[in-house]
């Protein structure tokens, strides 16, 4: 079987959707909210069905997303009492001028050429000063 024959057995083509698909539902469960930080746009789309096919309601920034709909997803995840907890951004766009602490936990799923770009993504949680 194929992934494309059945969008929720991606999972089996990647170790790295492997590891999602264990400790995500986990994760998300006990009650965190998670931010997944990723290179690429396309990955991020395909991170975005699958969760969907999993049940679970991802919000989702990058850099083609229009201005507003960008501020309404920070808006919505930042509410603690919103039902997504999982925020999908790349990490060019999302890496930057974002406060997101209401989140506690940070994936980083594929990581950049810049390792400073990964570490000011991560900085969009553990804020310093």
């Amino acid at each position: 079987m194929y992934p494309e024959d059945d969008p929720t057995m991606i999972f089996k083509c990647s170790g790295k959707f492997e590891l999602i698909d264990r400790i995500l539902p986990k994760i998300v469960a006990s009650g965190h909210k998670v931010l997944i930080f990723s290179q690429f746009v396309m990955l991020l789309n395909l991170l975005s069905t699958y969760l969907y096919n999993k049940g679970v309601i991802p919000l989702k920034l990058d850099g083609t997303m229009d201005q507003k709909i960008r501020h309404d997803n920070v808006e919505i995840f930042n509410n603690p009492d919103s039902v997504e907890k999982v925020f999908l951004l790349s990490t060019r766009a999302g890496g930057h001028g974002l406060n997101l602490q209401v989140a506690d936990t940070v994936i980083i799923f594929d990581s950049d050429f810049n390792p400073q770009m990964d570490e000011q993504a991560k900085d969009r949680v553990h804020r310093i000063g």
